[in-house]
């Protein structure tokens, strides 16, 4: 099942999204909700990132091709740290280079996203509290990443966690495809399978740090791969079984 969050000219609402068209529901699918019988072509709506997240947790260097392009040991624990909510844009918005950034990058990412409140969840219950999966990117300002001690700002600016298109539901997460392209060039090529620390294991050691919320978000990491993004170019990052994100690069804010 893909639940799809969408705009129908003033209208803003969640649905299913099957064969080409989108059904209405009656409530977000983090509420007991109902089918309305109300449908749309997909092509006649505007698809929006498919969650409001109250945070976006982020796992960095949980690919073993990454930390090995890296020439980083992989991680005793799985570091993360956080996007915030003004950071999500949609299907095919444009991603703002951020003030002072020379060099921004792109990581492909499978993002999961929480369907009821996890706090201190064991890995044998992680299903109970995830939704389903998404596309997300973490665009990052590699050169203030590397400048600044915290990476709020380089990694939590404006426009720098696409998500979407949809939250798909129902599938295994342990061994997708991961495909990222800039301007139709393949940069990136991997699968789940490369994660250090899977998903059962990441909502187990984040939950127990932190509550997470209906329709947070957390990006598992990214392979090997990750490179610069400049004006004009196109990203587009397509995970088996879920779809394909996309989105556009332009200049500055200002």
């Amino acid at each position: 099942m893909n639940f799809v969050r969408f705009r129908e000219r003033d209208h803003i609402a969640y649905g299913i999204a099957s064969d080409g068209e989108v059904e209405e529901i009656s409530a977000t699918p983090f509420l007991p909700f109902e089918p309305t019988g109300i449908t749309h072509e997909l092509q006649d709506v505007k698809i929006l990132a498919p969650c409001l997240p109250s945070k976006i947790v982020a796992i960095g260097v949980n690919y073993r091709d990454h930390a090995k392009e890296m020439g980083r040991e992989p991680p005793e624990d799985p570091m993360f740290f956080y996007k915030p909510s003004t950071a999500v844009i949609g299907p095919g918005d444009e991603i703002v280079r951020p003030p002072n950034c020379e060099l921004l990058h792109f990581e492909g990412e499978l993002a999961a996203v929480i369907g009821s409140v996890a706090r201190h969840v064991p890995k044998s219950r992680w299903q109970e509290v995830v939704l389903g999966y998404t596309c997300a990117m973490d665009i990052t300002a590699r050169d203030l990443q590397n400048k600044d001690l915290q990476w709020g700002r380089a990694k939590g600016f404006d426009t720098s966690a696409p998500l979407g298109p949809w939250i798909t539901t129902d599938i295994d997460p342990s061994n997708l495809e991961l495909v990222t392209t800039v301007n139709g060039e393949v940069r990136q090529d991997s699968s789940t399978e490369q994660l250090i620390f899977d998903i059962p294991a990441l909502v187990e050691f984040v939950s127990s740090y932190i509550t997470l919320l209906p329709g947070d978000v957390i990006m598992t990491g990214t392979p090997s791969g990750v490179g610069e993004l400049t004006e004009g170019d196109k990203i587009e990052v397509a995970i088996e079984d879920i779809g394909t994100l996309a989105a556009t690069v332009r200049g500055s804010h200002v």
